[in-house]
């Protein structure tokens, strides 16, 4: 599949990935910054943003959808850079086909399965009455009790569209069918050898102690950085300081 993708800059090609009910535009401020000195695009994934619906989200499929979309344009070896979904997107590619990777960084997620609510978010959403005359108030307030921030809530209704009439512009019911693959883990067979930056948010806890042998059996160049003043959102908690990090792995990239 041919996924949707703001493509900016020139110079040596960096991959975004974007997390669970996210878009490419998520990375905004992060390509803007990269963008003098690199070719940044950033991807929405199956499902997600402006790119096509499909059912199937298992990671080795989201991996190759990225691949076949980095062959259209022409790229053969990036620098890949993905958080919590896009997080493990870019881990199975890596593995799947280290030699497209040039550097790969991790932002808030690590290689194992997890148990979140989000089958539930995913459900309450669908369960939003897509009338006529619905407003944003109303569809956020009807996910109060799925989702009790309400950042998140803003964010997830970022998705509804309310012109003409209110849709879904991501392919809701295919996401919620994936939600075990999606907060699951099949480890890909193999290593990626080289250089790895695992990024966690100071107040997060997706990337444990207990995961880090996990991380060095696939990615044995592995370092990892904690951003402080940030959650699991790390790259909107701590704009800045997610950035610091991200420029300095990237300093001297060249594919």
């Amino acid at each position: 599949m041919l996924l949707n993708h703001i493509d900016t800059g020139t110079g040596p090609p960096i991959v975004l990935l974007h997390g669970l009910f996210g878009a490419a535009r998520n990375f905004g401020t992060v390509q803007r910054a990269l963008a003098p000195l690199y070719r940044v695009i950033a991807l929405d994934a199956r499902n997600h943003g402006a790119s096509p619906h499909a059912a199937g989200m298992r990671y080795a499929t989201l991996a190759t959808d990225v691949l076949e979309t980095l062959d259209a344009l022409g790229i053969a070896r990036a620098a890949v850079l993905g958080h919590s979904m896009g997080g493990k997107t870019a881990m199975t590619i890596a593995v799947m086909a280290p030699e497209r990777v040039g550097r790969l960084l991790v932002a808030d997620i690590a290689p194992v399965p997890y148990q979140h609510a989000n089958n539930s978010v995913a459900e309450a959403m669908r369960a939003i009455p897509l009338r006529a005359g619905l407003t944003r108030t109303e569809a956020e307030a009807a996910l109060n009790e799925a989702v009790p921030i309400a950042s998140v809530r803003t964010f997830l209704i970022q998705n509804l569209q309310f012109v003409p009439q209110p849709h879904w512009r991501i392919g809701l019911d295919e996401i919620a069918a994936a939600i075990p693959d999606l907060e699951g883990w099949e480890p890909p067979s193999g290593i990626y050898p080289g250089p790895a930056l695992f990024v966690s948010g100071a107040q997060s806890d997706y990337v444990r102690p207990e995961h880090r042998p996990l991380i060095r059996a696939l990615f044995p160049a592995a370092r990892f950085v904690t951003v402080k003043h940030a959650g699991h959102w790390l790259h909107a908690d701590n704009p800045a300081g997610f950035l610091s990090v991200v420029e300095a792995f990237l300093h001297g990239w060249s594919s």
